[in-house]
Parts: C-alpha cells; sequence; structure tokens
C-alpha cells in the first residue's frame, strides 16, 4: 500500500468471504501500528468483534447505520474525523455504506458519497475499504460500485476496474428531485422575512408529528439553508414542508448554485467566515438530497418521526460544527 490514497471495493457473498476479507485488512493494519476503524452495520459490527477477539479493543468500531444514517455525514463525521485524529498517520477505514433496506430515498446519496470520497482523501495516506453484499444488493448497486472504486477485490483478488469514472457517477446522481406532493405547505421568504419562516417550519413540523427533542435540530436546519438562500442564493426563496411515511420532510429553494460537490462535507478553512451551513444540516438530518444548477438549488432534508437524541447518533462525539450565526 505504497499509495497515499487506496478506495477498494470488497465484494463478499456471506459471512465468510466477508470475514476473509475484512480481518487481514484489518491485522495487517495493527500490526504495522495504523490506527484502524470500523463503520459498518451492527450485524457486520458484532460479526467482526467477535471474529477480532482482543484485536477489538484496539480497533474503533462505530455503526454505520447510526453514524452513516445520512450519507452526507459519513466524510465529516466518520472518515475525515477519524483520519483527522491521527494527522501523520497512515490509517485504515472500513467503510459499509450501502447494505440491503436502505431505502431509495438513500440510495443516490449513498453513491454520491462513494464517488466524492475519492476527491475528498486525494493524496492522504488513508485506505478506505468498501464490503458489498453481492448475495443480498442488485446488479444496479454492484455496476455503481465498480463506478466509484478504483480496484475491486472479491474471492482474495484484486483487479482493477475499468468502469471507474467517479466524476461521472456523482454527476449523474445530481438529477431533479421528485415534486413535493400537493399536501406540502410552503412559504415564500426573504430577508426580512427569516425569523417567520422558521416560526412557520417549526409549527408546521409539530403539527405533522415530529417529536419536539427534533423540533430544535429543524429549526436550526431551515435557520442555516434560509439564511443561505438570502445571503448567496438571490436573496429569497421558498420553503416547503410535509410528511412522508415516518419522516417530516423540508426543502428550501432558491436561484444560487453550488458548485463545490464537498460542499456539506467538509470545513472552509480557517479563518474564512461562513461556510458550515450545510455541513451541519448534515450533522442534524436523518437524509439530505440535493440538486443544484445554472438555474437554482434544492436541499431537502429528512428527520425521523421517531425519537432519536437531538440527530445525533450515540457513541458520535464528534462536535458538530458551529451555526454560521
Amino acid at each position: 500500500m505504497s499509495e497515499p490514497f487506496g478506495h477498494p471495493a470488497l465484494f463478499y457473498r456471506d459471512d465468510d468471504t466477508y470475514l476473509a476479507g475484512t480481518i487481514p485488512f484489518i491485522a495487517d493494519g495493527l500490526a504495522a501500528g495504523e490506527p484502524v476503524a470500523v463503520a459498518v452495520p451492527r450485524r457486520r459490527l458484532d460479526l467482526l468483534t467477535s471474529a477480532l477477539g482482543d484485536r477489538a479493543e484496539k480497533t474503533s468500531l462505530i455503526d454505520m447505520a447510526e453514524a452513516g444514517r445520512n450519507p452526507g455525514r459519513i466524510i465529516p463525521r466518520v472518515l475525515r474525523a477519524f483520519a483527522d485524529a491521527h494527522p501523520g498517520a497512515r490509517v485504515r477505514i472500513i467503510g459499509e455504506p450501502v447494505w440491503p433496506g436502505r431505502s431509495q430515498a438513500e440510495y443516490p446519496a449513498c453513491v454520491q458519497h462513494e464517488a466524492l470520497i475519492n476527491h475528498a482523501f486525494t493524496g492522504r495516506p488513508i485506505t478506505i475499504l468498501c464490503p458489498y453484499d453481492t448475495a443480498r444488493l442488485d446488479e444496479r448497486v454492484l455496476a455503481d460500485a465498480h463506478a466509484t472504486h478504483p480496484v475491486i477485490i472479491e474471492d482474495a483478488i484484486e483487479r482493477p476496474s475499468t468502469a471507474y469514472d467517479p466524476d461521472r457517477t456523482a454527476a449523474a446522481c445530481n438529477q431533479p428531485l421528485p415534486r413535493p406532493p400537493q399536501g406540502a405547505s410552503a412559504f415564500a421568504f426573504d430577508g426580512r422575512a427569516l425569523p417567520e419562516v422558521r416560526t412557520f417550519a417549526w409549527r408546521r413540523a409539530a403539527a405533522l408529528g415530529l417529536p419536539t427533542a427534533r423540533l430544535d435540530d429543524l429549526a436550526l436546519a431551515v435557520a442555516e439553508l434560509t439564511t443561505n438562500s438570502v445571503l448567496h442564493g438571490g436573496g429569497t426563496g421558498t420553503l416547503r414542508i410535509w410528511a412522508e411515511g415516518d419522516q417530516v420532510v423540508c426543502e428550501v429553494r432558491d436561484r444560487g448554485h453550488l458548485t463545490d460537490p464537498l460542499a456539506g462535507r467538509h470545513l472552509p478553512p480557517p479563518g474564512r467566515p461562513g461556510g458550515r451551513g450545510l455541513l451541519l444540516v448534515n450533522c442534524l438530518s436523518d437524509l439530505v438530497r440535493t440538486h443544484t444548477g445554472v438555474s437554482g438549488t434544492t436541499i431537502r432534508f429528512y428527520l425521523d418521526r421517531a425519537v432519536r437524541v437531538s440527530g445525533r447518533p450515540e457513541g458520535d462525539s464528534v462536535p458538530l460544527p458551529q451555526a454560521s450565526g
């Protein structure tokens, strides 16, 4: 592993092939004195913990179904947080962002995340191994894995991906979002109406059944997005809010254009004011979907109506970015 950055996909079909592909990766890292993190769904985490034995105590173990519930949160609060905590060291991470049961709304955000990893860590001494369940994920998912990973590992055989094209894949994820339902509540705002639009969203979310513990998260996310619309999105925007299954969905649309593909996934350079709003929204939400172009930007965030701890996964000690004020 002489190259600075590696991002292979591990194709596995059962527990045995999963362990055969992951345990040596962890063991080799620990033997070399490299910090190792494992961020996978709970069932896989339990499987690895059992197989690792005493070595599990030397490995950072993260339930990806919690920490990575929103795929837009994985780069800043799982991968980068771990890498940044070990400056100067080569680190190894197993990250499994795609598993059977991911919803149709979540999946495009997962693909976009996998594509953007290749830009977020270029040149850094880090290897991120991403397992994919070939027995339970459909062919479209595996094809996307070929497009977002330069190397595929299957049955201990490592080969370059001939379909690798993360930029095209990330661009393909930037599609217009489905129209909000007819019953969605709407509020057109400008700079003078920022307090009113936030109150409107809070009250409507409460009426839709968002628990009190999540209302502050919604209010903060709305404040960040609507302020961004006024400052960077043409001065005006439209907020819409509705219920969708077990979630409350909030959308802000304006005339701005996001040109940084990693917006919301990294902190701005030190000393630069602002630039943390979308990152904060990613940290607070259970899912964020974005569509941007020269005609405008739509950012849609989802909050579970089930009670969670202020939208923050348990055991996630990485501090939230400061609000842009």
